[in-house]
């Protein structure tokens, strides 16, 4: 049965351009299913087409979005798959399901991997959370095996039937479109290797810049450019002022497009400590035949065409970067192409459907 034939709503805490909101557009665009926001956010917002169907709850905060998701959520009460994303907003959800107002089948999909991402109080406020509702899904979707048996692990009163694995989809024909536009500055003419992410510790941006200054003591041309905004943005710009790296290193803040970019680049690089799974490396590995990523999520080390490294470790990241650039494509570009077909958001939708059977 094909996706688009099911009706489903998608709902998102905001529409903010971050990975799991792109997993959930994705999905809800190929299967032409309305999106509820709790919020609408002011700026970095995802790319909807103007004739999606889509309502926002609050202008103002998620507590409103939270408060009026009751009555938004009304008309698909009955009848429908709800899918949600976001790990307090899948709570509620289940909780709403939980005392009945919700009689719709119910799919959450973890963004993250919160039982290996946090400790202490912060891990137990979610596993409280997750008792809420959780119990209520009819499908729970991990992006990797490795979250699975992490999930499972911590959530021991859930059916391991109801947890599935189902890698996070990616749109290959409208990456390639992307790529084709041109910003104002592509035309740059250096050489550069890029990344991309919020700028928060796990996202391993600190490694990357220490490891550049290596890389650029042999190729005195080359640039690095990181895309994103994010609370680390005056402790990246110490460092690479401390390395003597102004210039060289360039931190390009949010960029609505950066296909371009990924496709001009020499090497695209992944440097996580820490992922669900990172959405960037199949957008990378779509545009560019040179790609480096730690293996910072489940998965990763299964995926043809990249070069691996361990986490957190300025000397693998120093060796892979200068690896890749020297021997160029692994020869392996065929191979990647159809693992990235797999994923395909046809395959994401229809695959959650036959799971609900």
């Amino acid at each position: 049965m094909s996706a688009i034939n099911t009706k489903m709503v998608f709902v998102s805490m905001s529409d903010q351009a971050n990975g799991a909101e792109n997993v959930l557009l994705l999905a809800a665009r190929h299967n032409l299913s309305p999106i509820i926001f709790l919020k609408k956010s002011k700026g970095n917002t995802l790319n909807i087409p103007p004739l999606h169907k889509k309502h926002y709850i609050s202008n103002v905060s998620l507590l409103l979005g939270f408060i009026g998701l009751v009555s938004a959520i009304w008309p698909y009460r009955i009848g429908f798959t709800i899918f949600s994303t976001h790990s307090y907003l899948n709570a509620y959800l289940g909780f709403l399901k939980r005392i009945g107002y919700i009689k719709s089948k119910l799919v959450l999909r973890e963004c993250t991997s919160v039982f290996t991402r946090y400790k202490g109080l912060k891990r137990w406020s979610y596993k409280v959370t997750y008792s809420l509702g959780y119990t209520a899904a009819d499908v729970i979707i991990c992006q990797t095996e490795l979250m699975r048996k992490s999930f499972l692990n911590q959530m021991n009163y859930i059916s391991p039937e109801k947890v599935i694995v189902i890698g996070n989809p990616i749109d290959q024909q409208q990456v390639v479109v992307k790529s084709l536009l041109t910003p104002k500055d592509i035309h740059l003419e250096f050489d550069f290797i890029c990344a991309a992410g919020r700028l928060i510790p796990e996202k391993g941006f600190s490694i990357l810049i220490q490891a550049f200054k290596k890389v650029y003591a042999v190729y005195p041309n080359m640039k690095l450019l990181i895309f994103g905004d994010g609370p680390d943005k005056d402790i990246l710009l110490k460092l690479i002022e401390s390395n003597n790296l102004e210039g060289k290193v360039i931190l390009k803040g949010w960029e609505s497009n950066i296909m371009p970019y990924f496709k001009k680049a020499k090497a695209c690089v992944i440097s996580s400590i820490k992922e669900g799974f990172p959405n960037a490396l199949l957008e990378m590995l779509t545009l560019n035949p040179i790609v480096i990523s730690t293996l910072c999520a489940g998965g990763i080390d299964a995926i043809p065409g990249v070069y691996k490294l361990p986490v957190n470790n300025v000397s693998y990241m120093t060796y892979s970067i200068l690896k890749a650039l020297q021997v160029g494509d692994q020869s392996q570009r065929q191979s990647a192409l159809k693992y990235l077909a797999n994923r395909s958001p046809e395959e994401y939708t229809n695959t959650i459907i036959q799971a609900l059977k």
